[in-house]
């Protein structure tokens, strides 16, 4: 059985709409503790992305 009922990110209907305040904020701060940089101009989908490759490199959000 599926652990993560979410919809795939590749999927949303919103997904290619510039990401949202929260989700800027919170790869900041993920960025942050990982020394990365954010890449202006992201979509919902690519820093939904972003955000689980960065929550797995922190150990964040698992």
């Amino acid at each position: 059985m599926d652990r993560n009922p979410e919809k795939d990110p590749q999927d949303w209907t919103t997904g290619d709409e510039p990401m949202t305040g929260p989700q800027e904020s919170y790869l900041h701060t993920l960025a942050q503790e990982a020394g990365e940089e954010v890449p202006e101009g992201l979509t919902k989908v690519e820093a939904s992305q972003l955000i689980d490759r960065l929550q797995e490199k922190t150990g964040r959000g698992r």
